[in-house]
């Protein structure tokens, strides 16, 4: 059993493989072999962003990094309709499953699903402030492992007189991890790579939806008309009541931008302080269309160029003497080699010392744009690491490239099985996933938000020939969003959509809206639309380049978190706040200098380990 959604129909528990959140009795499905990519940095939310049933693991979109838990046996927890907690996670953490309704519109006592929620209890009870609920993004990230990875540094951040709680979502498509692996190694990330690709890549997404939806129909029905975000917003305040807080206390990223947005909308009188960091545009989401999410993107690697200038050939690899855009020509020049002579790593039984890859791999054009698109949602972090790799690719060398991005070890079994199949033979216990089952969700939850697009081949060619204008860096490698709902019929029971009907929503406490100077998926314009929708609210912008707050430490954001959860204080409106650091600077020995409070040293901590842990992007 693993800690996840599961259904009860007619008083029997369905598991379904609907998993979402750690393995029972064994290491969760994030740790595993991830697909090449795992060693890179994984984000928060809209998680590169992160994504998706039909991205490649490097591709995850949204936001926070899912960082490698313990070992906990969830089957010995009983469902319930009341939060009952037990031990978890060495003793640090208490769990619970909780029984809620399948359907918010017409709740029944026949179909149900059980949600895995943790806490982190607070360390003290003087001036106890209640729990703070964390979403890290995805859609459909565990929460589980977000708050076992990183929720003790968020706590010091918050107030460690709060609690933290966050949960696992509904949702997933995959008869076992065998068959989303051997799926997802056939995707088709990069639409420009060669002629033709995305008819391709439009037939792959067609495929792939018709026979999920014709999986989860047979083994769940109805179970795909509940998974929207207005589902997941009702679920939150029922935890959140069952936790005996009647009004919720929140810090969302990426795509928990949706979600706390969503929730505000729905039930306004229910805020108590509400974070959106690292906005996605609820207006955009809701109607499918993310052209917008890549305004800043570009202005990223942009940085890249002016900083790797700026820092010189000891800390920026790939350095040129000239000026930044001589960096950015040869930037291109080596897109173009790859294109034309892709580099060979070569498999370990060649050279075992040097730590090569199990079979030969090559280093594509369309590879790059892949690690290039990750490694912006991270870059404080990520920048060293790819331009050294870029400047060793040059000279035919893809062991740094091999070594950034992770290894490629394949699942047992073979590549030749039926996928989404509700009569796969293998227990999804059996072996780890690459992307683990969130994946499926990220798709679903995607699509059961958004407005019907009835794509053909030209209007999707169409869409993806916009984002390769809006973004010249990763245009082309974003099409995901999109593409996972192409051939999709089955909508939703319980959505609302924005933009939201009526007057404005006039929350019972103000939001703050968190966003970066230049984001790669959530643009500080959409922090400040967001913002419009919700009288009061404030933008704070930091002056960072990455995904949410936390792409690059700021203690100046940090100690405003914390004021804010503490206390009430809202920041003036158009604060900045700085990074701690400057891109390709000395992160190392500015690390080891002593931080005299705990709000930076737990932001440095968070940042650090969430962008350089293995696991995945979420939106």
């Amino acid at each position: 059993m693993e800690a996840h959604t599961m259904i009860e129909k007619n008083g029997l528990q369905l598991p379904l493989a609907l998993t979402v959140g750690p393995r029972a009795g064994k290491k969760p499905l994030f740790k595993s072999s991830l697909g090449r990519w795992t060693a890179l940095a994984a984000t928060w939310g809209l998680s590169a962003a992160g994504l998706w049933a039909l991205a490649s693991p490097i591709s995850r979109l949204h936001a926070a990094t899912l960082k490698e838990p313990s070992d906990y046996d969830w089957v010995d927890i009983e469902p319930s309709r009341a939060l009952h907690w037990h031990a978890c996670y060495d003793g640090e953490f208490e769990c619970a499953r909780l029984n809620l309704p399948m359907d918010w519109v017409e709740p029944s006592d026949e179909q149900r699903v059980h949600l895995a929620v943790i806490r982190l209890p607070a360390k003290t009870q003087d001036d106890y402030r209640g729990a703070v609920f964390v979403n890290p993004g995805g859609p459909g990230g565990s929460g589980v492992n977000f708050l076992v990875g990183h929720g003790k540094e968020m706590q010091a951040i918050v107030g460690d007189n709060h609690d933290m709680i966050s949960f696992d979502p509904r949702g997933d498509c995959w008869g076992s991890s065998h068959t989303r692996h051997d799926w997802e190694r056939t995707a088709i990330d990069v639409l420009d790579s060669y002629p033709g690709v995305v008819y391709e890549s439009y037939a792959a997404a067609d495929a792939f939806s018709r026979q999920c939806e014709a999986h989860l129909s047979e083994a769940a029905p109805g179970f795909l008309e509940h998974i929207s975000t207005a589902s997941h917003a009702h679920d939150m305040l029922a935890i959140s009541e069952a936790a005996g807080q009647p009004r919720l206390k929140y810090w969302g990223i990426s795509y928990g931008s949706i979600l706390g947005g969503t929730f505000a909308a729905m039930f306004p009188e229910r805020v108590e302080r509400l974070v959106s960091d690292g906005n996605v545009d609820y207006t955009s989401w809701y109607r499918l269309d993310h052209r917008n999410f890549f305004e800043d993107t570009d202005t990223i690697m942009e940085a890249f160029f002016h900083f790797c200038h700026k820092a010189g050939p000891e800390r920026c690899s790939f350095y040129s003497p000239s000026s930044p855009v001589a960096i950015k020509d040869r930037f291109f020049a080596l897109l173009a080699q790859l294109r034309e002579r892709p580099v060979l790593i070569p498999a370990h039984s060649f050279d075992a010392a040097r730590q090569l890859p199990i079979l030969p791999q090559l280093v594509t054009y369309a590879e790059l744009q892949l690690l290039v698109r990750t490694v912006l949602y991270r870059p404080f972090y990520q920048f060293p690491a790819l331009a050294a790799a870029m400047a060793a690719l040059e000279q035919g060398d893809g062991l740094p490239f091999y070594k950034m991005t992770g290894d490629d070890e394949p699942l047992p079994g073979g590549p030749n099985r039926p996928f989404c199949s509700p009569q796969d033979a293998s227990s999804p216990m059996d072996v780890d996933s690459p992307d683990s089952n969130w994946n499926d969700a990220f798709t679903a939850i995607t699509c059961a938000d958004g407005d019907t697009v009835a794509d053909t081949p030209a209007t999707f060619a169409a869409f993806a020939a916009d984002l390769q204008n809006i973004s010249r860096y990763t245009g082309a490698a974003y099409t995901h969003f999109r593409r996972g709902c192409v051939g999709r019929q089955i909508r939703p029971r319980y959505r609302v959509a924005a933009p939201w009907p009526g007057p404005t929503r006039n929350t019972s406490f103000p939001i703050l809206f968190i966003g970066n100077i230049g984001d790669n998926v959530t643009p500080l314009s959409s922090a400040h639309r967001n913002a419009a929708v919700f009288p009061r609210s404030v933008v704070l912008t930091q002056k960072s380049w990455g995904h949410a707050s936390i792409a690059a430490p700021s203690s100046c954001t940090a100690r405003a978190i914390r004021a804010y959860f503490q206390d009430g204080q809202m920041p003036a409106n158009d604060t900045y706040c700085e990074q701690d650091y400057e891109l390709f600077g000395d992160v190392e020995v500015e690390a080891e200098k002593e931080v005299a409070d705990d709000i930076s040293r737990a932001i440095r901590k968070l940042a650090r380990e969430v962008s350089l842990a293995r696991g995945r992007h979420l939106l």
